[in-house]
């Protein structure tokens, strides 16, 4: 950002030097202190330069509030006064240049790009392998508890993404081992407390857990989306598994159970899972624990529960991909079209599985994704109807599907019709938002047409708006409004009879030296010139 009262040295210096070249991606001007402070609240500036003689706030002021402020901000100082005792007040203000006016763009960039190598330099050392181990390190009990929680979900991650998120996460020995659960329920004593209070009684339990089964098994943990705790327990050596492993961590479970009411004074439930292989069994028990603990512990206090091994009844197989995440509502919402193929695809490769003909899970599936389709298309403020014509009959008409094949063809018939209208909308969306900006810089150009005036007119954040222009024109804003002037400037100079300060004028430059300039620069010779061959 460049800031100064002098409205020239702005406009020159943000819009005839090619920032894109030596790496800027946006230039923001500002004529008072106080306005680079509101510019510098909506927006991340990496580099300020300040003149330092301004009404109002000097830039000495500026530079002391930025670094109060936004620290990481590196700011250049230029000044028409070469008194030693600014320069000695910028040193104190941590300034990282100071270049007297008149300035000359080349030395301008050049201490531009010195600093953009500083701050380069400086997240360097941020994102280094050191830091990040130390960061990583420092969050490890809650990364390891959302990669747990994550799983037990039914997230399905490839082997290798799970071996290196195992890996990152120090848990690398837990696949292929056996492995138990025991799943915790805190009881209304503990619930009295806050959840600061909740969170210290949980990291108790824990350290509990760690001093009484540590000598034969490792435990990873997590909260679940029940509130219940939910222990891993992983065997340290190979023959974890036994009968009398069982026996021990049962016994040691119940133990667990006694310190927690003796030491916390508070009740637990206990429930403790059958011995399985990491991750193979892992979604199994937990979902045949949660189940076990619905069915035989339910509002009771302070019980203890062993998992049997009785399979669950099978009249009715559950649909696991139907429901573990990222939900079809949630692929929708991102626009992840082949992430939702896949997902559809995977839910009627297991419904082909569990008995095609199953009208009581063809319903299971067809209300979940026609309730998902009818949010996204509500949400989007469209009708249902309107977007898919007669395939909106057969949900409303008796049985919807009778068939696997028909519950398909409708479910994929209607992901396309879906799929189509939001990107046509959005299209649609960023041709007219084109349009407005375009329509926009060819009345006002005599006005403020900077970046912030555009998106003010427009509505929208100027991040996005300088972001979306790029994507749907591979041209900068920028870049525009200054092709648009020197284009009108050109057949002004051409075919009118206007003065050169007029034509400046027309253009919106405040001053006729920053259009000379500017135009100079862009075809090689001054407006005069120009106008003296090609008139």
């Amino acid at each position: 950002m460049i800031v100064d009262d002098e409205v020239h040295v702005v406009e020159r210096f943000s819009t005839t030097i090619d920032w894109t070249a030596v790496g800027i991606e946006q230039v923001y001007g500002a004529y008072s202190g106080e306005k680079a402070l509101a510019l510098l609240e909506r927006f991340s500036i990496d580099i300020v330069i300040t003149d330092i003689q301004m009404p109002g706030m000097t830039g000495l002021q500026l530079i002391a509030e930025v670094q109060r402020r936004w620290p990481r901000t590196k700011c250049i100082l230029l000044s028409g006064y070469s008194d030693f005792n600014y320069a000695k007040e910028a040193i104190l203000y941590r300034t990282e240049d100071y270049l007297l006016k008149p300035v000359t763009e080349r030395a301008l960039v050049d201490t531009v790009q010195r600093v953009m190598e500083k701050l380069r330099k400086e997240w360097e050392e941020v994102v280094s392998k050191q830091r990040l181990a130390y960061t990583l390190k420092e969050h490890m009990p809650t990364l390891r508890g959302t990669l747990l929680n994550d799983l037990l979900q039914g997230r399905k991650l490839a082997d290798s993404a799970l071996k290196d998120k195992m890996q990152m996460l120090g848990l690398e020995d837990v696949i292929g081992k056996t492995f138990a659960i025991m799943m915790i329920r805190l009881e209304e004593y503990f619930l009295r407390y806050d959840p600061h209070g909740i969170s210290l009684m949980e990291y108790a339990i824990g350290n509990m857990v760690e001093e009484l089964f540590g000598d034969r098994l490792e435990s990873w943990h997590t909260k679940d989306a029940y509130e219940y705790l939910v222990f891993v327990m992983v065997g340290k050596n190979e023959s974890v598994g036994t009968a009398d492993d069982s026996v021990w961590f049962e016994r040691t479970a119940s133990s667990l159970q006694t310190a927690v009411s003796n030491y916390l004074k508070g009740k637990i439930s206990v429930l403790v899972s059958r011995w399985g292989t990491f991750p193979a069994d892992l979604s199994d028990l937990y979902t045949r624990s949660v189940a076990a603990f619905r069915r035989t512990i339910g509002g009771e206090q302070e019980l203890f529960v062993r998992l049997n091994d009785d399979p669950l009844r099978t009249d009715v197989q559950p649909l696991p991909s139907l429901y573990e995440p990222p939900t079809l509502i949630h692929l929708l919402e991102a626009a992840r079209w082949d992430t939702i193929e896949e997902k559809l695809g995977s839910l009627f490769g297991e419904l082909g599985k569990v008995g095609a003909e199953s009208q009581e899970q063809l319903l299971e599936v067809y209300f979940s994704i026609a309730s998902a389709f009818a949010y996204i298309v509500h949400k989007s403020g469209r009708s249902l109807p309107v977007l898919i014509g007669e395939d909106y009959d057969k949900m409303i008409k008796g049985v919807p599907f009778r068939s696997l094949n028909q519950l398909k063809d409708w479910t994929f018939g209607t992901l396309n019709r879906i799929r189509d209208d939001m990107n046509r909308e959005t299209k649609d969306s960023r041709d007219s938002l084109i349009n407005d900006i375009r329509a926009f810089v060819e009345h006002h150009m005599a006005e403020d047409v900077s970046l912030q005036s555009i998106a003010d007119h427009v509505h929208l954040h100027p991040v996005y708006v300088s972001k979306i222009y790029k994507l749907e024109t591979g041209d900068n804003l920028s870049d525009y409004v200054h092709r648009v002037r020197m284009d009108k400037a050109e057949y002004l100079l051409k075919h009118g009879q206007s003065k050169i300060y007029e034509i400046a004028a027309l253009l919106g430059y405040q001053r006729p030296h920053s259009f000379n300039h500017a135009f100079k620069k862009h075809f090689g010779m001054t407006p005069q010139e120009y106008r003296d061959r090609y008139s």
